[in-house]
C-alpha cells in the first residue's frame, strides 16, 4: 500500500496566495532538494543537521524559479518520521508548479492523499485515532470541533482503548494457559476477577459508544429544522438567528416551499439551521413536495424547532402537528412567536400541557427582539449538552463507534457464556474478537483496507 519512494506534495491550499509550502518526504528528500537549492550562504543542505531554515534560491539549471526558505527536519525527529524537507515559496500558481514539477524531474514521485499521515502511523509517530484527529483538525470549523480534535491529537483517547485492550489480553492469557492445562482441571484466570473487569469495562464501552451522538453533532455541525404553520414566523426566526435576509418574509402564506439552510456559530459549537416550507395540507403540487422535504428534514435533524403563533386559533391543528413531529423522538424544543401582541395564551398552553405532560413549556419569542433570540440560543446550547453523557472521553468517529459496539457484543456474549459455563476455548472466541475490534480503532491491529478506509479521503500534502 505505501511506497518507499520519496514523495512530493504541495501542503498550502490550492490557489494564489502569499506564501505556499511544499512538502518532500522520504530517504532521498534532502539530496533531491539540494540538486535545485542554491543557498545564499553557499552551504550545502546535506551537511546541515535538522530543524534548521536556509535562505536561498530555487533553480532550474540556471534559471531562477524562485527565493525560497528551505526547513529541514530528519528523521525519526520528524512529521513522517522520514527525512522531510519543506520549501516555503511565493503562493504563485506557476511558481508552485514548476517547483513541483522541479522536485518530481529530480527523483520524487507525487504523493497520494494522506501519504504523509500514513508513513507517521506506519513510523509510529501516532496511532490510528490520532491520524484520523489530523483530518477532523482540518476540517474543524467551530471552536467545540476544533478542542475534540485537539484532545483525540493528545491521545488520552487512544490511551483509554489501550488500558482497556491491556486488560482484556491479561485475561485471553490466563485463559489461553487454562487451556494448556485442561487435564489438571486448573483456573488461572479468577473468574469472579474476570467478571468484574468485564462489567467495568462494559460500562466503559456504553459510555463511549452514548457519547457518540454528542461528538458527532459536535464534529458535523448540530442540523436544527425549523418547522410550523404557514406564516408562523419560521423565516423571521431564521432571519434573526442569522442577523441577516436570508428568507423571504412574506403575509402570504406558502412563500417557503423548499428548505433554506445556513448556519451558525454558538459559544463554539456549529449549528445548521434548515427554515422548511410551512406545514399543511395543499393542492399546490410544488408546495407539497416542500412539505414532505420539510418533514424528511426532521427526521434528519438533532433538533426540532417547532413553531407556533400565539394568534392562531386552530388548536387542534397545533396538537396534530406536535404529535406527529414528537413521534420522530428528536430534541424538541417548543417555541410561541408574536408574544408582542397582548394575547391570553392560557388555553393553548393548557392543551399542550394536557396533551403532552413530557415536553417543556413554550418559550416565548418575539423575533425583532434581540433578546428573545439570545434566549432562545441558550435553549439551544443547553439542548447539545444534555446529549453528552458522564464520559471525559467523545467519540465522534463512525468507524470507532462501530468497533465499539462490536466489542460491546463480545463482552456481553461473554458474560452470557461465563453465567452458562462455558469451556474456556469457546469465551476465548468472543474475548479475542473483542481484543481485535478495539486494536482495530488504535491501530494496532490493522489491514490495508482499514488503512485504505480511513486515509483515502485526506487531504494531498498532509
Amino acid at each position: 500500500m505505501l511506497s518507499e519512494n520519496t514523495i512530493v506534495a504541495l501542503a498550502s491550499p490550492q490557489g494564489t496566495g502569499a506564501i505556499g509550502v511544499i512538502r518532500i518526504s522520504g530517504s532521498e528528500s534532502i539530496s533531491i532538494a539540494s540538486k535545485c537549492f542554491e543557498s545564499y550562504r553557499g552551504i550545502k543542505l546535506i551537511d546541515q543537521s535538522s530543524h534548521k531554515s536556509f535562505l536561498g534560491w530555487i533553480k532550474d539549471g540556471d534559471q531562477i524559479i524562485d527565493k525560497v526558505l528551505i526547513t529541514i527536519f530528519k528523521g525519526p525527529n520528524s512529521y513522517t518520521g522520514e527525512d522531510i524537507i519543506e520549501i516555503s515559496c511565493h503562493g504563485s500558481k506557476y511558481i508552485l508548479q514548476e517547483i513541483l514539477h522541479l522536485i518530481i524531474k529530480n527523483g520524487a514521485e507525487p504523493a497520494k492523499p494522506g501519504e504523509f499521515t500514513l508513513r507517521a502511523f506506519l513510523n509510529q509517530k501516532m496511532d490510528l485515532t490520532q491520524a484520523e484527529a489530523v483530518a477532523d483538525l482540518i476540517s474543524s470549523e467551530s471552536k467545540a470541533a476544533h478542542e475534540l480534535a485537539i484532545n483525540q491529537i493528545r491521545g488520552g483517547y487512544s490511551k483509554s482503548i489501550k488500558e482497556l485492550r491491556k486488560k482484556l489480553i491479561h485475561f485471553a492469557s490466563m485463559i489461553t494457559l487454562e487451556l494448556d492445562f485442561s487435564e489438571e482441571d486448573v483456573e488461572f484466570a479468577d473468574r469472579k476477577e474476570f467478571l468484574k473487569l468485564l462489567n467495568e469495562i462494559e460500562q466503559q464501552l456504553k459510555d463511549l459508544s452514548e457519547s457518540f451522538a454528542y461528538g458527532s453533532v459536535i464534529k458535523n455541525g448540530v442540523p436544527v429544522a425549523i418547522l410550523g404553520k404557514p406564516n408562523s414566523g419560521k423565516s423571521s426566526l431564521l432571519n434573526a438567528l442569522l442577523n441577516e435576509d436570508k428568507a423571504i418574509v412574506s403575509d402570504i402564506e406558502g412563500t417557503t416551499r423548499d428548505s433554506i439552510e445556513d448556519t451558525l456559530i454558538v459559544e463554539g459549537i456549529q449549528f445548521r439551521f434548515i427554515d422548511t416550507a410551512g406545514l399543511r395540507e395543499t393542492k399546490d403540487s410544488i408546495e407539497s413536495i416542500g412539505v414532505k422535504r420539510a418533514i424528511e428534514n426532521a427526521k434528519k435533524a438533532n433538533i426540532l424547532l417547532y413553531l407556533y403563533d400565539i394568534t392562531d386559533t386552530d388548536y387542534k391543528s397545533i396538537l396534530d402537528q406536535l404529535k406527529t413531529i414528537l413521534s420522530f423522538n428528536k430534541k424538541t424544543i417548543l417555541v410561541q412567536n408574536k408574544m408582542d401582541l397582548s394575547i391570553d395564551d392560557k388555553k393553548i398552553r393548557t392543551l399542550i400541557k394536557d396533551e403532552f405532560p413530557l415536553l417543556p413549556p413554550a418559550l416565548p419569542i418575539i423575533t425583532h427582539k434581540k433578546e428573545s433570540i439570545d434566549r432562545l440560543k441558550i435553549e439551544l446550547i443547553e439542548t447539545v449538552n444534555k446529549m453528552s453523557n458522564a464520559s471525559e472521553t467523545i467519540v465522534s468517529n463512525v468507524r470507532h463507534h462501530s468497533s465499539l459496539q462490536s466489542a460491546l457484543k463480545d463482552i456481553i456474549l461473554i458474560k452470557k457464556g461465563m453465567k452458562n459455563k462455558i469451556s474456556g476455548d469457546l469465551l476465548s472466541v468472543d474475548l479475542n474478537s473483542a481484543i481485535q475490534s478495539l486494536g482495530e480503532i488504535t491501530g494496532d491491529i490493522n489491514t490495508d483496507d482499514i488503512l485504505g478506509n480511513v486515509f483515502q479521503n485526506f487531504c494531498i500534502g498532509k
